[in-house]
């Protein structure tokens, strides 16, 4: 594979750096979308220099999310070409590592969820789209030699349930207990996260193989 040039590796890094730049203003201002003006004087940039990379401030939070998509896939894919055998563990050390322990992932997940349909350019959603397909295809065909599935479709819709748990249960619980409510009735209506998410992903994972013949995609 050929090396990248060094205006290409200049781009990438500049890139990056947008992205963290925009992450660490969004952090800080989680109650709405920071501006493009913003990010760019927190990277050291004209406004312009960053519109050469990102046409919105939408498509600039969107590309942020899919780094954090890729680094998770990345490490699934990883783990995946070695000979040691996965196991549901595997699964679960994955998840946390690389997306419950990474703070801005589940948030922005959740922020992105709209801006796909509403704030993102349709060129910059589509290409998103597209990459998230191939990226599940490449991942289900990789977890068929780990993982009793009857097909690459069935690992990628097990992926994609665990993912809406994982984003469904970061909405109810993610946020921590409700400071209105007596502490035993908090414990009750908001339980931690990391743990019923682990609970939650292992029996769904456990019991798609179990059920591997009825589990089709």
């Amino acid at each position: 594979m050929a090396r990248p040039s060094a205006d290409q590796k200049t781009r990438e890094l500049r890139r990056d750096a947008l992205l963290d730049a925009a992450m660490k203003l969004w952090m800080a201002h989680p109650e709405r979308i920071v501006s493009v003006a913003e990010v760019a004087q927190a990277a050291g940039v004209a406004k312009g220099t960053l519109y050469l990379y990102f046409t919105s401030k939408e498509n600039l939070l969107l590309a942020a999310h899919e780094r954090h998509v890729a680094g998770f896939f990345s490490a699934l894919m990883a783990r995946a070409s070695q000979a040691e055998s996965m196991d549901v563990d595997d699964m679960l050390a994955l998840t946390r590592a690389h997306i419950v322990e990474v703070p801005p992932f589940l948030p922005l997940a959740m922020l992105v969820a709209g801006l796909l349909h509403n704030g993102a350019t349709p060129e910059a959603a589509a290409a998103f789209e597209q990459r998230m397909a191939e990226r599940l295809r490449l991942a289900g065909e990789a977890l068929c030699r780990h993982f009793p599935l009857p097909d690459a479709g069935a690992s990628v819709r097990l992926l994609m349930q665990s993912y809406g748990l994982i984003l469904g249960l970061w909405q109810l619980l993610g946020k921590g207990p409700c400071a209105c409510v007596e502490s035993a009735v908090a414990d009750l209506l908001h339980p931690d996260y990391d743990t019923e998410l682990e609970a939650a992903l292992r029996a769904l994972w456990q019991g798609a193989l179990q059920n591997k013949d009825e589990f089709h995609a």
